[in-house]
């Protein structure tokens, strides 16, 4: 499982670095630092960054705080901030909680209808809390348990609770 959620943040790591790699070749061997080049930088760090936001369910970051820096200043700015959510979106606030459900409920990749994923999501539940999730990747099973667990974070913060899980939330002392 750890090593799921580490391979998953590490290649969300090198897929950025990449990106942002070629772009800053390309204006190195040039000799001059194009802004476009500049802006494509940001744009990618935003986009990571968004990526984290909208799976944590918090607001996107449109810009920096003011005031707003030249454009080169910018970037290690952007970069550092998608870094920031990146390492947030890593620790939901009841990952051993879920975890423990986890260990109850099914395989990350269980696709046994009616319940999908590792903590079983039904597909009314997957709708509610996980709808963006459900529309672009379909059922749970096919999500990342990263993503499968800040979904039940959702529907916790919702006021459902462990609830959902009245069974296995017993055996884990959560309810």
């Amino acid at each position: 499982m750890r090593h799921i959620l580490v391979l998953t943040a590490v290649c969300a790591c090198a897929l950025t670095a990449a990106l942002v790699h070629v772009h800053t070749v390309a204006a190195e061997s040039a000799g001059v630092v194009n802004p476009e080049d500049l802006q494509t930088q940001i744009d990618t760090y935003r986009k990571v960054s968004w990526r984290w936001q909208r799976l944590m369910g918090r607001p996107l970051t449109i810009q920096l705080p003011a005031p707003r820096p030249p454009l080169e200043q910018r970037v290690p700015l952007w970069k550092a901030h998608s870094t920031r959510m990146q390492v947030l979106a890593q620790k939901p606030p009841h990952k051993g909680a879920w975890l423990c459900i986890h260990r109850y409920e099914g395989r990350w990749t269980d696709s046994g209808a009616p319940y999908y994923g590792g903590l079983q999501m039904d597909y009314g539940f997957m709708a509610t809390y996980g709808r963006e999730l459900l529309r672009r990747k379909g059922t749970a099973d096919h999500w990342t348990p990263l993503e499968q667990m800040w979904v039940a974070e959702r529907a916790y913060h919702s006021g459902r609770g462990f609830y959902p899980w009245p069974n296995t939330a017993r055996y884990c002392g959560l309810i």
